[in-house]
């Protein structure tokens, strides 16, 4: 059965620079993704922009490149100069938009995420349409059901955009895990998936170089069809919270890949898939099969009456497998094949640009189908990122592969002209044939090379495995893993304790379990804590993941030959006792092993943890190249009235002192939120919004409220509207008030509120200055909960960083009367605020002057003592140039960062 061809379309006019220009975005979204790998610690929301950035920019844009290639090919339209520019104005439409929602995502503005979404979803629209046109001007063909199929997979796009838009605002749990679902399934399984589909139904059998089975094409029809209507029941499940209905569509989808399946099937077993782009589209599919499967089990336990509700992290798991496993895999695997055919240039130039991009083919397949196997099971962070570099690694060769392929496929060109051009010579048939002889590979199998290939590879993953096992100490069981005790020589019983265990204020109950030696272990974890995100982790790597309010979790370990110690890993938990013991009992070593008891574990010595040691942090250099110093200037008084604010839970990784990269938690972005200022009267509105990954709150101590529903801890996804009058004047410090506490203003959940007393003197220069302390953790890590609990900081620093004003000194000139609001929002710490050569005439502490000029004593002030959340201001004026230190007189303080300078011109 003869195929379609799409290297021989009906018309070739302008098809070779249209493919020039309409392919640019994508080498602009494969660089702009390889220095995203390179800066993402400090970029915000990198995680979902790499996503983001791989499913819009890079699978979109090519699938409406290779839509558009292959409905000319299958429809025989002829297209000409007029089109091919519409084409790629419509291509570079879709590359703005996706710019445009990166930017919004990066900048956390939901309505400019939103005009990108719209943007998106009007190129994807116009494409649609463009298509309609096209099968409309055509003749009846065998394949006219396909670019059917491609109209309705375009069509889906701005569905799942209009969804994005709706999570870009936050909308809270449920609705954020019900919609993020919905948005996923729609652009995935629907845009991606169904045009997968029906495209493989005639590229498969091209790219193994076989005969379309018999029916293949009706096959293709039928399944599609079932596709689209599974993809309605998933869709509507996710939106009504109905986790069984999501179930069942997974199942009636993968119904409809089983229909063509059994057909590509048959292709392979014809002819054997062992290039690169063949091996790389067939592992894209069997991941999404695996992922389809995955997301019918973890459908079918969630939502009404299977069990809590599908929350965000539910969906989030399946991203990975999804992007990675699925599209990249399935992308990269199309491309490899179409680009060097659709570049033509004769069969010499074509096969030579294939070889070219099948270069260590089988050992790149190898390592990302390894690699992210590794990276899924794995719960060792520096075997994760270890393997994540080499999977990237793999992933990112397509890039230079596709520049050397253009390279020979331009030279083999030229080549093929110049003997054409040679007059002909009795020996010229013979030199010819020799030439396409030599020009022309064996013809594809299954060898030594490709095998080479694959166990190269796969020892790349596994040297990443045990280098990241190496330096991050392995998960693996025993002593090295956490537990405490225990034999390998204990015998399986073949036998499965099951326990239940309830997540809750700070503890697990029960803390301690009993297992038989030799048993595996099954514990269901459900939090019943209203308000805090749970999780366990088990000292072998088993872990729970994230606990939503009223979700649970199962773990299962291996034979128990040992004790093992668990804990919660949300920041902070574990200090403050969240912690469990599996104890095996029988086993040498073992807690109970000699009827004892429990009495060797105390639970709050094993959750509290030893504290590091004190870093020492060089802070005569300069902040990190990208630093932003924060702007210390008081900000503008807004007019009298309502105040309404939005703060913004995030968790980012960000630079706290020169070299010094940590976990921090923000209001807004930035340790340290935004100062906020009003007048006395005024009520503040306050939208606080969690987009963290565990509970978060506030606590404003301008407001005079009752703490019950405004204090209350949101869990992820969530929000709450705290409102409050301002009735006294001060500086006034908020903060998170999620335990622990400690844990959660040392990462940086703090701010200021300023309410001006009405008898302040007017001054030329305000500024703000909040003290805080860092107990330093490991590089990106979370803070050090040991040295919070010794009261150990690593820094103490003005506005969330260690020497910022140091290397930025604050502006002031000769004769100008200056005000510093200073606060001690701690956890632990407070200050005596000095400005070195200067003396304070005027000083104002917790709503008392204790100074002012025009008092009859005439004395002045030379430091402004506070404690912990305690502030107020003081005034001096410079009365010659110079650079002014300014510290907290507590030395050792100022030695750790506590310093900065003013500097005063004439």
């Amino acid at each position: 059965m003869t195929l379609p061809s799409p290297s021989r379309p009906a018309s070739p006019t302008g098809r070779g620079a249209w493919h020039r220009k309409a392919s640019r975005p994508i080498l602009w979204w494969m660089a702009a993704l390889i220095v995203l790998v390179v800066v993402h610690r400090w970029i915000p929301q990198s995680r979902w922009l790499l996503v983001h950035m791989v499913t819009l920019g890079l699978v979109t844009t090519s699938i409406m490149i290779w839509g558009q290639h292959f409905a000319e090919s299958l429809l025989k339209v002829r297209l000409d100069e007029a089109d091919r520019r519409v084409q790629v104005r419509r291509i570079y439409t879709l590359t703005l938009g996706v710019a445009v929602t990166c930017t919004g995502m990066v900048a956390e503005q939901p309505i400019v995420t939103s005009a990108g979404a719209l943007i998106v979803a009007g190129a994807m629209t116009w494409y649609a349409l463009s298509l309609l046109g096209q099968l409309r001007r055509a003749l009846p063909a065998r394949f006219t059901a396909t670019v059917r199929f491609y109209v309705g997979a375009a069509l889906l796009l701005p569905v799942g955009a209009l969804l994005g838009s709706f999570l870009a605002f936050g909308l809270g749990e449920p609705w954020q895990g019900r919609v993020l679902l919905a948005h996923q399934i729609t652009n995935v399984l629907g845009f991606v998936g169904i045009t997968a589909t029906g495209t493989l139904v005639t590229l498969w059998p091209t790219i193994l170089r076989t005969r379309m089975q018999e029916g293949q094409d009706r096959a293709g029809s039928r399944a599609l069809i079932v596709m689209l209507g599974a993809l309605a029941v998933m869709i509507g499940g996710a939106l009504g919270g109905v986790g069984l209905a999501v179930a069942a569509g997974a199942v009636l989808y993968l119904v409809g890949l089983g229909i063509i399946g059994r057909h590509l099937v048959a292709c392979a077993r014809a002819s054997a898939p062992t290039t690169f782009a063949a091996l790389s589209v067939a592992a894209g599919m069997l991941w999404l099969i695996g992922s389809v499967i995955a997301l019918a089990v973890i459908a079918g336990r969630t939502g009404p009456p299977g069990g809590h509700e599908l929350l965000t992290g539910d969906v989030q798991q399946l991203t990975v497998p999804f992007v990675a496993g699925f599209l990249l895999q399935l992308l990269l695997g199309a491309m490899s094949h179409l680009m060097p055919t659709v570049m033509g240039g004769g069969p010499r130039a074509v096969r030579a640009a294939l070889a070219e991009m099948d270069r260590f083919g089988a050992g790149r397949v190898a390592i990302v189908n390894a690699g992210l196997i590794v990276f899924l099971l794995s719960q060792d962070s520096w075997t994760r990122v270890l393997v994540s570099l080499v999977v990237f690694g793999a992933f990112a060769a397509v890039l230079p592969l596709m520049i050397r392929m253009v390279i020979v496929s331009v030279r083999e060109r030229k080549r093929t002209a110049a003997e054409a051009a040679e007059p002909p010579s009795n020996d010229a048939p013979a030199g010819a044939s020799a030439a396409r002889a030599q020009a022309r590979p064996a013809a594809p199998g299954t060898d030594r090379r490709h095998f080479a290939e694959a166990v190269v590879g796969l020892g790349g993953v596994l040297g990443a495995v045990a280098l990241g096992s190496a330096i991050g100490g392995g998960s693996g069981r025993g002593d090295d893993a956490g537990s405490s005790g225990g034999s390998g020589d204990v015998a399986p019983t073949g036998h499965t304790t099951k326990v239940a265990v309830v997540a809750a204020g700070m503890r697990f109950t029960p803390a301690v379990i009993d297992v038989p030696a030799g048993d595996t272990l099954e514990i269901t974890v459900r939090n019943e804590d209203p308000e805090q995100v749970h999780d366990l982790v088990l000292a072998t790597g088993e872990t729970t993941g994230r606990l939503a309010p009223g979700a649970s979790g199962t773990i299962t370990t291996g034979v128990v030959t040992g004790d093992i110690d668990g804990w919660c890993s949300i920041a902070g938990h574990r200090a403050m006792g969240m912690v469990l013991t599996v104890s095996a009992v029988g086993a040498a070593g073992s807690a109970t092993s000699d009827g004892g008891g429990h009495e060797g574990h105390d639970m709050a010595s094993m959750g509290s943890g030893a504290a590091g040691e004190r870093r020492t942090v060089d802070l005569t250099v300069p902040p990190g190249d990208g630093f932003v110093t924060r702007d210390a200037a008081l900000p503008p008084l807004p007019a009298p009235g309502r105040q309404e604010i939005e703060l913004v839970v995030t968790e980012d990784v960000q630079e706290l002192a020169p070299g010094v990269p940590q976990t921090v938690m923000t209001f807004g972005g930035r340790p340290m939120g935004p100062v906020l200022r009003a007048s006395i009267g005024d009520t503040m509105a306050v939208h606080l919004v969690n987009n963290g990954s565990m509970g978060h709150s506030v606590d404003f101590h301008a407001g005079t409220v009752s703490p019950d529903a405004n204090m209350r801890t949101i869990p992820p996804g969530e929000a709450l509207d705290y409102v409050f009058q301002l009735h006294r004047s001060g500086i006034w410090l908020y903060h998170c008030s999620t335990m622990p506490m400690s844990m959660h203003i040392a990462a940086g959940m703090f701010g200021a509120v300023i309410v001006t007393p009405a008898t302040a003197a007017a001054v030329d220069k305000e500024w703000v200055l909040v003290q805080s302390e860092a107990y330093l953790g490991p590089d990106g890590g979370e803070v050090d909960a040991g040295k919070i609990a010794e009261e150990k900081p690593d820094l103490t620093m003005f506005n969330g960083h260690a020497n910022q004003y140091v290397h930025a000194p604050l502006q002031a000139k000769v004769g100008e009367r200056v005000r510093i609001w200073v606060l001690a929002a701690g956890p632990s710490r407070g200050i005596s605020f000095h400005v070195v050569g200067a003396q304070f005439d005027t000083v104002f502490k917790e709503g008392v002057f204790l100074l002012r000029p025009e008092q009859e004593t005439g004395g002045g002030a030379q430091a402004l003592d506070l404690a912990s959340a305690q502030g107020g201001f003081v005034e001096m004026v410079f009365e010659e140039p110079g650079h002014y230190t300014f510290v907290n007189h507590s030395f050792v303080e100022m030695e750790r960062g506590a310093r900065g300078i003013i500097e005063v011109t004439a």
